[in-house]
């Protein structure tokens, strides 16, 4: 087989990790195959229904790296940055040590999920545009955290993101308050005039707050909401073949009461480790759908050796829900829908969905993975 990808092991710039609650100061330690030091951290207590909780290196990630400000930020809410300084305590080379909020390890026993992705450590550079820009970049993993300040204008301002590629997805999120401060999403797949917000599960919708025009290898173009006086942070990514994909299928409604679900196969060119999907087409809405591949399956559940069905949702502080809700198989090569229900596979509606890699396809060497 040819060469794939250059990566070869994802879990240097992606991983999930399951731990247990048991109080402040809880060092977590990931299981991959590489070391990760997480840059972007995105925690959610799977037991009870708490909110998401979100830190990055750009805005001083832990109390380690800023003693007076560690600031978080909500998924399921349109809430400002929270800026107390014990919610996370440090980062370290291969995970992370918790603070004292229940977002992260403080109600001992409840079980947590955490996402990471590795960009560069902390560093950052200062890009000028129509809106000058700070950006952490890491153009091998296709991701970019940036961080601007905004005093008002026009539509169709430019700010760089650094990555040198086209981003297929941008959130956006008001750090300031919550006037205009949802978090605004762009997705390739549905174009740059129609945005998605990730705190909701409504569908998407035209006047985007990024239809000044469409991504470049350079610039994406922010307007409306995201040009109001405030404080912003937007994280960008680009597909890398065999790691990352950002795309979209047609759902079949198929579904049958004794598990033997035949909904649409979706092409990645790796198994996942990491997956959310959102029905991008149905005015009602249906929430942001997330998978990985630390949490288990369902227990009893054989139909399927790959099956997944502990789903969370972005928008939402409920806990994990498995049995009777949307469920997945992760395959060597991309995912197949197990379920007939709207959320991940109402005939006819379009869902979009971003993927993250636990092993490429194929790797650099030609060698091929297989399913769990």
């Amino acid at each position: 087989m040819a060469a794939y990808t250059t990566i070869d092991d994802p879990s240097a710039y992606f991983q999930a990790t399951t731990y247990t609650g048991a109080g402040a100061n809880t060092v977590v330690t990931n299981g991959g195959n590489s070391d990760l030091k997480p840059d972007l951290l995105w925690i959610k207590n799977r037991t009870a229904g708490y909110a998401h909780f979100v830190v990055d290196s750009s805005r001083n990630i832990s109390y380690a790296q800023n003693s007076s400000n560690a600031p978080y930020l909500e998924t399921n809410s349109n809430a400002a940055e929270n800026n107390n300084q014990n919610w996370m305590q440090s980062v370290n080379t291969d995970g992370f040590t918790t603070g004292i909020s229940e977002h992260t390890n403080c109600n001992s026993g409840s079980a947590y999920v955490a996402w990471q992705w590795k960009v560069n450590g902390g560093t950052t550079t200062s890009l000028s545009s129509n809106i000058n820009s700070v950006c952490q970049v890491n153009q091998d993993a296709g991701i970019s955290i940036v961080t601007y300040s905004c005093t008002g204008g026009g539509n169709g301002q430019a700010v760089q993101h650094g990555l040198g590629l086209v981003p297929q997805v941008i959130i956006t999120k008001n750090r300031t308050d919550t006037s205009y401060s949802d978090w605004i999403t762009y997705h390739h797949s549905i174009g740059y005039t129609n945005f998605l917000k990730l705190n909701t599960n409504v569908a998407q919708a035209g006047s985007s707050p990024y239809n000044g025009g469409a991504p470049t290898n350079l610039t994406y173009n922010v307007s409306i909401d995201l040009v109001e006086t405030k404080d912003y942070v937007s994280y960008v990514f680009a597909p890398i073949q065999g790691y990352s994909k950002f795309g979209s299928y047609i759902g079949n409604g198929s579904g049958t009461s004794d598990g033997t679900f035949d909904g649409p196969f979706v092409y990645t060119g790796f198994k996942p480790a990491w997956l959310m999907i959102k029905r991008s087409s149905y005015s009602a809405g249906d929430g942001w759908t997330m998978y990985d591949n630390a949490r288990p399956p369902r227990a009893g559940s054989t139909t399927y050796s790959n099956y997944i069905d502990n789903k969370i949702g972005a928008d939402s502080t409920a806990a994990a829900q498995g049995a009777v809700y949307d469920a997945v198989d992760f395959l060597s090569n991309g995912f197949k829908i197990r379920t007939g229900r709207a959320g991940t596979n109402a005939s006819g509606s379009t869902y979009i969905y971003m993927a993250f890699a636990e092993n490429p396809f194929v790797t650099s060497t030609g060698t091929p993975t297989t399913a769990r």
